[in-house]
């Protein structure tokens, strides 16, 4: 089954999200998160592609370890930022033979110290990389697309971005997976405005548990997400204390959580940072209410 299946089955979808190693680092040092990551059951993993297609051909190797080794479904990056026609059809091929259909379609950063418009591509926009995908591949893949709750560092228009959004959908996206968000309330506003103009598939909301100061301020900056006074107090309060950082990290995201799937949001994906722990923290807490969620409903009495 493709990712976009597991949606209809009328419970939220829990997934997790980890990146390749360097290409200096040994590539094994991935293959013990992923052991822990499986035991946590999740419906998918998804391998980021790096900055610039930095890490493309570890994006393929480790996605294919996911599915064939480790037996989850795996979703693979795919950027225009650094990939040429030829090369995302070769990488879509092979993602093909390996038995992954499922990829997730997006424009991709530029590699550190450079412009976006310095760097060459024969897609410029993931709407573009997304029917290209839907022309030659046809039903293939299952494509997924980002969707930004709270703009975009380079366009904070939202009305804007979600026409954008919606272009992108019509081109083929099956699901889509937010950016990361540490308000719920950002989520609503953005999933109400989405319904509203018909943005239909289902949308994934995207946690990004905060266990480090610095590295969460230089994530917030590229993306343009927003710290709330709240997650400020706990940043400020815990900041030369990493432990209770993690404490209140995870207590932070699995509050967001808890109210996302109470309020009946489509899915989560969690943005792990390759801390398995950390994604054990989270989902211990979670268990029993998605137990209760992946009940099966009970049929009405017919009188």
């Amino acid at each position: 089954m493709k990712i976009k299946g597991l949606f209809s089955h009328g419970r939220p979808v829990v997934s997790f999200e980890i990146f390749p190693p360097k290409r200096d680092l040994p590539i094994d040092s991935i293959y013990a998160t992923i052991e822990e990551l499986k035991s946590l059951q999740p419906d998918f993993i998804s391998v980021t592609y790096g900055a610039g297609g930095s890490t493309k051909e570890r994006t393929v190797e480790i996605a294919s370890s996911i599915r064939n080794v480790y037996g989850i479904r795996a979703l693979a990056h795919l950027t225009c930022v650094g990939t040429s026609k030829e090369e995302a059809d070769s990488i879509l091929k092979e993602l093909l033979s390996c038995g992954i259909s499922d990829v997730l379609a997006l424009r991709g950063d530029p590699p550190a110290g450079m412009d976006i418009d310095s760097v060459p591509r024969h897609f410029r926009y993931a709407a573009d990389l997304v029917a290209h995908i839907r022309r030659v591949y046809g039903d293939a893949f299952s494509i997924g697309g980002a969707a930004y709750p709270e703009g975009h560092v380079e366009c904070d228009d939202i009305e804007l971005r979600l026409l954008h959004l919606k272009a992108k959908v019509e081109m083929g996206v099956d699901f889509l997976i937010t950016q990361l968000f540490f308000e719920n309330e950002a989520f609503y506003r953005f999933l109400e405005k989405a319904r509203g103009i018909g943005i239909n598939v289902p949308i994934s909301a995207g946690i990004m548990p905060v266990v480090n100061k610095k590295q969460i301020e230089r994530i917030v900056t590229l993306c343009g997400a927003s710290i709330p006074p709240k997650l400020a107090r706990i940043l400020s309060k815990y900041a030369d204390a990493p432990e209770a950082l993690e404490d209140a990290g995870v207590a932070y995201a699995v509050d967001q959580i808890v109210d996302l799937l109470s309020s009946g949001a489509d899915g989560v994906h969690i943005y792990t940072m390759n801390r398995p722990w950390v994604a054990r923290r989270i989902m211990e807490s979670i268990a029993r209410l998605l137990r209760e969620l992946k009940k099966p409903k009970e049929r009405a009495e017919v009188s």
